[in-house]
């Protein structure tokens, strides 16, 4: 079933919460919502770093073809993320390329994980990051403040200068500069393990 498109609304952290119109769009400003309500520590995490991102506001995004249908015209890189744990419980987030196929078996040997990779339970998803499936992000290291999880960026994503991540939900995507998204990564304690996924 095709997704219905939504207007997609732009704002930039730091300013005032009023959206940038899309062109041809008049300018408004929406009510504030859970999702809006999510988003606010990151928006203030971000400002106080001094770093702008772009956020487009769309209907829920759930795979990466909604996210293909909705959003492939949006410059930069399309991402997906993988919450994955081993057989001692370490915790990783991986984030890739969108359109990558990824062997679970070569990123076992890679990470220098115990026994098989798994997918983390929506529950350990949730108590390690903050967040909820199919709004995994990059940006939700900022609520893993015992360090149990892991960054690891596909170096095929920092070929971008800008990469694209929902911010803490996915009701919206927020696009942000290469250097700053690994400038947030490092303030939070989770610099990231780069590997390559090609």
């Amino acid at each position: 079933m095709p997704i219905k498109r939504r207007r997609s609304i732009l704002f930039r952290a730091g300013a005032a919460a009023e959206p940038l119109p899309l062109p041809g769009q008049t300018r408004y400003t929406p009510s504030m919502t859970s999702d809006q309500d999510i988003e606010a520590p990151l928006l203030a995490r971000l400002s106080e770093l001094g770093i702008a991102i772009e956020t487009h506001r769309h209907p829920p995004l759930h795979t990466v073809a909604d996210s293909r249908e909705m959003l492939g015209a949006l410059p930069g890189a399309h991402i997906k993320n993988l919450f994955l744990r081993d057989k001692k419980r370490r915790q990783w987030l991986v984030t890739t390329r969108e359109d990558n196929a990824v062997d679970l078996k070569a990123l076992r040997h890679m990470l220098g994980a115990s026994g098989n990779l798994s997918f983390g339970s929506a529950e350990l998803l949730k108590a390690s990051l903050g967040v909820f499936p199919g709004s995994v992000t990059p940006f939700a290291v900022m609520n893993d403040t015992d360090g149990l999880v892991t960054m690891v960026l596909d170096q095929a994503v920092l070929d971008r200068e800008l990469i694209n991540a929902h911010p803490l939900h996915n009701e919206a995507t927020s696009a942000i500069a290469r250097d700053d998204l690994l400038r947030f990564l490092e303030s939070c304690g989770h610099p990231p393990v780069l590997i390559n996924l090609d």
